[in-house]
């Protein structure tokens, strides 16, 4: 049976690669969320994220921060799997997300390429093997000066990634944006630098620093289209699975 995909953000620029790659992929776009108006050609038009999930089997999540914990109640309602990709959640956002996921199958992602998905794993191994007393860690992300958000979602996934391999909270030991007279550097601590400009698709650097060698871990995305395909990837391997909270990495079965 061919899987019905609904884009919620399906007029944005990450909405109209969506609807391409579920064609691409043999599935069936079966309708959208977003302006109206704008809606892409063949698209049919839902006010709401609930009445898209009532004829979807899957909806694609790429909107905004302001509407998770509305989509999560709805999603859950729905009993429909939901694959989240907004960034810039709040603690209380994630928590409606993981209360939605025990209603429903939810992938939630800071960023669905398989290549992001592989260096947050090399980055908690590395998190793990370089001593926070040794190595300063940091993580230096740019994006394009429309982007709302800072930190990045993918940047906070990096470094909730070596906090994890250093056995601690992100929360405890995050450092962003430094300024004025900050005094020395905590130990432990996990600095970001965001930076904003032209319209970058996303670049992310993770730094070990320590007295005696640096260590850099870089990816660059330059289209889009990776978020999509990765994405869309979710969405079908989440269909008829059970309630619960996934992410990229148990996509690609990392």
């Amino acid at each position: 049976m061919t899987t019905r995909i609904g884009i919620a953000g399906v007029t944005g620029r990450m909405g109209r690669l969506l609807v391409e790659e579920v064609r691409a992929a043999g599935a069936v776009v079966s309708g959208g969320v977003g302006r109206s108006g704008a809606m892409p050609e063949g698209v049919t038009e839902f006010a709401d994220v609930a009445a898209l999930a009532a004829v979807s089997d899957v909806v694609i999540d790429f909107t905004n921060a302001a509407t998770a914990q509305g989509n999560a109640a709805a999603m859950a309602s729905a009993g429909k799997a939901w694959v989240l990709g907004t960034s810039g959640l709040s603690a209380a956002d994630e928590a409606a997300v993981a209360e939605a996921a025990r209603a429903t199958p939810v992938v939630y992602a800071s960023n669905f390429s398989a290549g992001v998905n592989l260096v947050l794993a090399l980055a908690e191994k590395m998190g793990l093997a370089l001593p926070a007393e040794e190595f300063d860690a940091e993580i230096v992300e740019m994006h394009h000066r429309q982007k709302v958000d800072a930190p990045s979602g993918t940047a906070i996934g990096m470094g909730r990634a070596v906090a994890a391999g250093r056995g601690v909270s992100l929360d405890d030991v995050i450092e962003s944006g430094r300024h004025g007279h900050t005094g020395a550097r905590k130990t432990g601590a996990i600095g970001f630098a965001a930076l904003r400009g032209g319209q970058v698709v996303g670049e992310h650097t993770l730094i070990f620093a320590s007295g005696t060698e640096h260590i850099a871990l870089t990816h660059r995305a330059f289209d889009r289209r990776a978020f999509a395909t990765g994405a869309v990837r979710a969405a079908l391997w989440v269909v008829g699975r059970d309630a619960g909270l996934r992410s990229m990495m148990d996509v690609l079965g990392m």
